[in-house]
């Protein structure tokens, strides 16, 4: 796959999108959790249960495509 994401400087993780398509992601998951506050604010399961899924498939997607994986970093040049 190709990177979407640039890594954390410093820390564990992925940064901000690099790509249309990381951009294109992580619009998508916001709009997401948007819509289920708004539409299933009655029901509070069903939104967790919406909120948990979109946020564990946007997590997978990240790691996949970040620039050099996950792993810890201390501020160098990589």
């Amino acid at each position: 796959m190709a990177d979407w994401f640039a890594p954390k400087r410093y820390g564990y993780g992925g940064g901000v999108p690099i790509a249309w398509q990381g951009w294109v992601i992580t619009l998508a998951y916001v709009a997401t959790i948007i819509g289920a506050t708004q539409i299933l604010k009655t029901n509070g399961w069903a939104m967790g249960s919406v909120i948990v899924t979109a946020t564990a498939i946007f997590l997978v997607i990240v790691i996949k495509t970040t620039r050099g994986g996950w792993h810890w970093r201390w501020g160098g040049k990589e």
